[in-house]
């Protein structure tokens, strides 16, 4: 199992640690490191900026949202950065929800979440492998387009510039069983929003067919620490507004993950409290219990013990959300020496 370190999006303004912690984890062996987008900063400036001031580490989207570029657009800045990179790209996709679709992009959430992420996959694969001019007659993509506002002079094109690697990976961000099911098929690997080693069977019948060469790349926040509760209000943040406030009260794809993972009453219990504007009543609502199975927090010999457990199923990479140079620098021993 490999080791990543996920930055995630700026807050109110940039995070002047986030390069120097980069810098860090390549000194320690992490294989990755990946930056985030929401509705604040893009997904791709920030690893460019940290590819600059890299050499060996990969640089990965967890991940790039589908509703922000046309999927030739997304494939454009792919191909750069493999190209100023040296080859360590990797396109990680998610579709988002309603919500943000919507709200923020101004764009119509696709009624078929799984043909549109499908046909968008398609055109990038098109566009790196460069053997023919990109042509799609989809549902929601197409190349060239000929919906009704169209000119009819689009013609299919290729990249002028030759990508790097035809086959750079492309991981999806995927929640639903069918949706995880699909990834299994059409991208080269899977970033779990949420990923509990005790609880495998939430996703097993999705991962029957994975080839062996899949990636299984889990999010985790990480800190070493004596307080195990102190340790989980991070994490309990997160969750709260993920699952209260990152979707609408009738589709929330992170409240039906937790649902689906055991916890269905905490998770809608979550949701009103948020929706009322009781955040901190939200937070305090998440069970300790699911946030500590999601993410490895308190002294060295416990987190030595989970880690185990992680090591012990199909995970390929565990992304580290951690800022603490102690912690990154405990898991990379960790890791090495149950390697």
């Amino acid at each position: 199992m490999r080791l990543g370190l996920a930055l995630g999006y700026w807050g109110r303004g940039p995070n002047a640690d986030h390069v120097p912690l980069a810098q860090e984890a390549e000194r320690l062996g992490y294989d990755s490191v990946w930056t985030a987008e929401s509705w604040g900063s893009d997904v791709f400036t920030p690893l460019t900026w940290i590819a600059a001031q890299t050499s060996r580490i990969k640089l990965g989207t967890a991940v790039a949202q589908m509703a922000a570029r046309s999927p030739t657009t997304t494939a454009m800045h792919a191909l750069t950065l493999d190209h100023l990179s040296g080859g360590r790209m990797m396109l990680g996709l998610g579709l988002s929800g309603p919500q943000v679709v919507e709200g923020w992009y101004g764009r119509p959430f696709p009624k078929s979440p799984l043909t549109a992420t499908r046909e968008y996959v398609d055109v990038i694969r098109q566009v790196l492998r460069r053997e023919a001019p990109v042509e799609l007659n989809g549902r929601f993509h197409t190349h060239p387009y000929q919906g009704p506002d169209a000119t009819g002079l689009g013609k299919p094109l290729k990249p002028i510039t030759h990508p790097l690697r035809p086959e750079l990976p492309i991981l999806l961000g995927a929640e639903g069983p069918k949706n995880i099911a699909q990834t299994t098929r059409i991208a080269d690997g899977w970033l779990p929003l949420y990923w509990s080693p005790l609880r495998p069977d939430v996703y097993e019948a999705s991962l029957t067919d994975v080839r062996d060469d899949f990636l299984i790349a889990p999010m985790a926040q990480a800190r070493v620490c004596d307080d195990v509760s102190e340790g989980l209000l991070p994490v309990k943040t997160m969750l709260g507004f993920y699952i209260g406030g990152m979707g609408h009260a009738k589709r929330n794809f992170h409240a039906d993950l937790m649902a689906r993972m055991g916890y269905e009453a905490e998770a809608r219990r979550i949701q009103r409290l948020f929706l009322e504007g009781r955040r901190e009543e939200a937070v305090l609502a998440v069970p300790d219990a699911f946030a500590d199975e999601i993410s490895l927090v308190g002294p060295r010999e416990r987190i030595a013990e989970r880690l185990e457990l992680w090591r012990k199923g199909p995970v390929t990479d565990l992304l580290v959300l951690s800022p603490d140079r102690h912690t990154l620098q405990v898991l990379a021993e960790l890791n090495e020496a149950s390697a």
